[in-house]
């Protein structure tokens, strides 16, 4: 079984995209997910940045009542018995 915000989590990811900087560093980003960006001086520091600001960007965007996307089926806006997320089975 996987919960919804683990989902939401890796479907936001496999959305990612790297690029290489011209110091060798690396940048990624989620442009579906706004302001969801990271730098990293090898890529798998940048990939690991890059998840930590996304877990940051949902728990801020829950806590303040921001409507987030809906990734993959994962509609993590909708509350239902007092808590927040739901995901459609495939």
């Amino acid at each position: 079984m996987t919960f919804p915000l683990t989902a939401y989590i890796e479907a936001a990811l496999e959305l990612a995209s790297f690029d290489k900087l011209e110091d060798g560093s690396f940048a990624g980003e989620i442009t579906k997910l706004h302001g969801v960006i990271a730098f990293g001086k090898a890529l798998r520091d940048c990939q690991n940045e890059l998840r930590s600001t996304l877990e940051d960007w949902i728990v801020v965007g829950l806590r303040l009542g921001h409507k987030l996307p809906v990734l993959a089926g994962i509609d993590l806006n909708k509350v239902k018995n007092g808590r927040m997320a739901s995901a459609q089975k495939a």
